[in-house]
């Protein structure tokens, strides 16, 4: 007697896909990602000639320093990351006739008219041990201030916030009058 082959029922895998499917939404939706995040600047020219010494008057330098400790200290003084901001955009602000504060230059602008213009550098240096919190704390609060100085200008001169300026020229026509100056030295040991 020959045996029958017993059948094997058959799965209905139609809904399987479906079911695949809003597995992968359900994932994406509730899944979050990571986004990296950093700090926007940008680099300035290769050095042609790195002998050359370059003399910058005492006056134009407001010196940032950040310890391993996180002890901040502002042109020698202990410093607060509380006023930074406040003590970056004073310097940063053209004083003519003012003694001890940066140089100012007069530059010739299109849509803004004759402006004064600080030549003033903020230098931040950094001990390797510094925390990255720490750090990133005092670049936002100098980016502040010079938002800042560009909101007030743009203002001024527009008035508009610099944030909401849809027109090239004037945007940067305001980035050239209150131009980032940040100098950062490499990362040492500072005491």
């Amino acid at each position: 007697m020959a045996r029958k082959k017993k059948k094997v029922p058959e799965i209905n895998a139609s809904s399987m896909a479906d079911i695949s499917f809003l597995l992968l939404i359900f994932f994406l939706v509730t899944t979050t990602m990571d986004t990296d995040s950093g700090i926007t600047r940008r680099l300035p020219p290769p050095v042609e000639n790195p002998e050359m010494d370059v003399k910058v008057k005492e006056r134009n330098i407001m010196n940032v320093m950040i310890n391993k400790y996180d002890k901040l200290l502002v042109n020698g003084r202990p410093g607060d990351i509380a006023t930074l901001k406040d003590q970056a955009k004073e310097f940063a602000t053209p004083q003519p006739g003012k003694e001890n504060a940066p140089e100012v230059e007069y530059k010739d602008f299109e849509l803004l008219g004759r402006v004064a213009t600080n030549k003033g550098v903020i230098s931040l240096k950094n001990d390797r041990g510094t925390s990255y919190m720490m750090y990133i704390s005092v670049q936002n609060e100098l980016a502040r201030a010079f938002n800042e100085l560009r909101d007030e200008m743009a203002m001024q001169y527009f008035h508009q916030h610099f944030t909401d300026l849809t027109d090239k020229d004037k945007i940067d026509e305001i980035s050239k009058a209150i131009p980032v100056r940040i100098s950062e030295a490499e990362p040492e040991e500072i005491k």
